[in-house]
């Protein structure tokens, strides 16, 4: 009991302890972020280890955790410190040139000097605009002297003939003749004319003479010179973006064909030195892996043409490309199980090979180190928040000054702000700090943090503007309660709604009966986006039956653990029963979890449906006003999820519950629920706990009461000790031995007895 006394000592002092982890400052203005930006990803230490060595050895690395532990932050980080350290020999030096291949559908590659390459272009160019410039125009100019010549001919005949004439009339009907061709070469010479000068304004030929030529120009597929970025992110990696391909050629017919080094493209293996793929669950459905497994092994690839019958299916490089890329992987645990499976794990194991695989956590231990790391965290939030304002009202900030803010965002609230509203972040002071230090251990459980943090960025913004609001000089922990009210999951709404609606039936159920076979049981809801948890009520009802079927009755939604949980407790009654030799008579359990609609899974209410059983039995009613929890082996109570969340579920002063019995060891969960308030330690019958005040001033207390076994929960919640509990069994026990030998015998009695009908039985 001594021993116990100091442990739950040692948990009041926890919210001292963590201002002493934290009294290095006052508020986060005092924060020196890292200059290392590997530092600035906090909890991920296994990580961040990994990470400098393969940076070291420039291997592949595949991270597995769940969304929002930092796996795209520790990519960008691992992407800069390269860039920093060894960007410029890891860069491609060499531009990619396509050249015409042995016939139509083929083309080469070659990596050349990207000077040598702009020279060779410009001299090729040059080249064939001198070849296009020097074809020699169209023209009729031979044409048109030959006709002018017979012309003038034919004139110089008719003016001479007319001459004659005068003295031989008959000569007049050569004349006629003459003058007659004169006039159609006349006409002739006009049309070549106009012939010449058609030709020559379409310029056709000329066009036409050259284009063998610059078909024959190579194509400049990749310049270093362009691309200045080492890692390209590929949100959807298929064969089109991760290999390249041949566009479409949409002039093939006609004699117009674009020649296929021309419609040549590639993808981010020729160009990119680390391609980040952010999830490969998309490689999966996208049939990529078997092509990146074969990539990753040579080094190099084949570029060819798509699968359909189109454009370009048809066309191929002659050589490789090299593909000499680092390969920075993401995954969660569903796609980690198809990894295992998938060519017997040849993507792991070639990631092995040249790299590490790196599991996140999903929580970290409570340590003075991952608190620092906390606060550091929530200075860079601030910080970012800071860049958010200046990008999104920098040019009204420099335009009309933050008056033109205040009035701007008045129209956005549709409220007047005070006068000397400024949209600028706001520090975190310590109180606020400790707020999410809550959040995060409460999220988690077991004295650990929740590594899963993109949630978390939210509820700070949302303080953020909750303290902007106020015009407040910090961020204090009210804002931070403010914001964990409105920033919900999905989950974590309908959670509410379902807790909201759960008020009413606990007190309902409360007023209605006498509480024998009914206890409030606590459940949880887990986010699967944020990782949450939210606790909530559970009414549960049970009773047993003697001398019928022995077998448990669990009717809804109840899950395996949760049958199981119930057979268990089963077992755990019918030791007590043999214990205090009470005769076999049959059992039959009936338990029910009250409007549990949506199921239940788990075994954490294995000791509610213990209390509410015994209740039956032996007709002790079940104090409404505490909640439990815990899961039951034997007579141990052993520790269970979701504790804190739970008894955060039924702290509200509406719901008219005075405190709670959880296991001895999840007592660590307990100590979040410190922080900001006032708690004192509690016993009863040497069962420690703590008194939690949810107002200041003593007011409104609630109780949590630690417990080994299930005789501290039937101490706590009926007021009834080991021997009280087991001497009532052994009595109800007797009376239902007793009442069953009464109607045996007057059964067997009125069979005998001819006067007797056997239906008045």
């Amino acid at each position: 009991m001594k021993n116990d006394l100091n442990i739950i000592n040692e948990l009041l002092d926890y919210p001292a302890t963590l201002k002493k982890n934290l009294a290095y400052f006052t508020d986060t203005s005092q924060i020196k972020l890292p200059d290392d930006p590997i530092e600035r990803v906090i909890f991920q230490d296994r990580g961040k280890a990994a990470i400098r060595k393969i940076a070291q050895n420039k291997g592949h690395i595949l991270m597995i955790g769940k969304p929002g532990t930092g796996k795209s932050m520790l990519a960008n980080m691992f992407n800069q410190v390269l860039e920093e350290s060894l960007g410029d020999y890891l860069r491609p030096k060499s531009a990619i040139i396509a050249y015409p291949g042995k016939d139509q559908n083929h083309i080469r590659f070659s990596y050349e000097n990207p000077k040598k390459i702009d020279q060779l272009l410009i001299n090729l160019n040059e080249r064939i605009e001198s070849a296009r410039n020097n074809v020699e125009g169209f023209n009729l100019q031979a044409e048109i002297k030959a006709v002018r010549k017979v012309r003038n001919f034919l004139l110089l005949a008719t003016f001479f003939s007319v001459f004659i004439g005068f003295f031989f009339p008959t000569a007049f009907i050569f004349t006629g003749l003459v003058g007659m061709g004169s006039i159609f070469m006349f006409m002739q010479e006009n049309n070549h004319k106009a012939q010449e000068k058609m030709q020559q304004e379409t310029h056709n030929r000329a066009q036409n003479e050259v284009k063998h030529l610059s078909d024959m120009v190579p194509e400049v597929l990749y310049d270093p010179r362009n691309d200045k970025n080492l890692m390209v992110r590929v949100a959807e990696p298929d064969a089109r973006n991760m290999k390249g391909g041949f566009r479409h050629d949409p002039y093939q017919s006609g004699n117009l064909h674009t020649p296929p080094h021309k419609r040549a493209f590639l993808g981010a293996h020729a160009k990119a030195s680390i391609i980040y793929l952010d999830e490969l669950k998309t490689i999966i459905k996208a049939g990529y892996m078997a092509d990146l497994l074969e990539i990753m092994q040579n080094k190099k690839y084949i570029l060819e043409g798509g699968k359909n019958a189109g454009s370009g299916s048809a066309d191929k490089a002659e050589n490789h490309l090299k593909a000499k890329n680092i390969i920075i992987s993401c995954c969660n645990y569903d796609t980690l199980e198809y990894l295992q499976k998938e060519g017997d794990g040849a993507f792991l194991s070639r990631i092995e090979d040249k790299g590490e695989i790196i599991h996140l956590e999903s929580s970290v231990q409570e340590t003075p180190d991952t608190i620092r790391e906390t606060a550091q965290y929530i200075k860079q939030e601030i910080e970012q928040l800071g860049c958010e304002f200046k990008e999104t009202w920098g040019e009204v900030i420099e335009k009309e000054g933050y008056e033109g803010v205040k009035k701007r965002s008045e129209i956005i609230f549709s409220k007047a702000l005070p006068d000397d509203y400024q949209l600028k972040e706001r520090e975190f002071s310590r109180n606020a700090v400790m707020e999410i230090i809550k959040e995060l251990r409460c999220r988690s459980g077991d004295g650990k943090l929740s590594s899963i943090l993109r949630p978390i960025n939210g509820i700070i913004k949302t303080a953020e503007y909750e303290a902007i609001l106020d015009n407040s000089a910090l961020v204090g922990a009210g804002h931070v309660r403010k914001a964990l009210k409105k920033h919900l999951s999905l989950e974590s709404a309908l959670a509410l709604e379902v807790v909201e609606s759960r008020k009413d039936l606990k007190k309902y159920i409360s007023a209605m009966t006498d509480s024998i076979g009914y206890v409030v049981g606590l459940a949880v809801i887990q986010s699967k986006s944020s990782g949450k948890m939210i606790g909530q009520p559970l009414p549960i009802h049970c009773q047993i039956i003697s001398g019928v079927g022995d077998k448990v009755v669990a009717p809804g939604k109840i899950g395996e653990i949760a049958k199981a949980a119930a057979q268990n407790v089963r077992a755990s009654i019918k030791k007590v029963l043999k214990k205090v030799g009470a005769p076999y008579l049959g059992q039959e359990m009936h338990i029910e979890y009250i409007q549990a609609h949506s199921g239940v899974e788990g075994d954490s209410a294995s000791v509610a449906m213990d209390i509410a059983l015994v209740s039956d039995y032996i007709k002790k009613p079940v104090s409404q006003q505490f909640g439990v929890t815990g899961s039951l082996t034997g007579d141990i109570i052993l520790a269970v999820g979701g504790v804190t969340e739970k008894l955060r579920s039924i702290m509200d002063p509406d719901l008219d519950m005075d405190g709670a019995v959880i296991p001895w060891q999840n007592k660590h969960d307990v100590e979040p629920l410190l922080i900001n308030t006032e708690a004192q330690s509690i016993s009863n019958s040497d069962i420690p706990g703590i008194r939690i005040f949810r107002e200041s001033g003593s007011g409104k207390k609630f109780d949590i009461y630690f417990c080994r076994t299930k005789y501290h929960a039937y101490k706590i919640l009926m007021g009834l000790d080991k021997n009280e509990v087991e001497q009532l069994i052994a009595e109800r026990s007797l009376k239902d031995f007793e009442f069953m030998n009464k109607i045996k015998t007057d059964f067997l009695s009125k069979k005998n007895s001819p006067s007797k009908d056997l239906r008045d039985l």
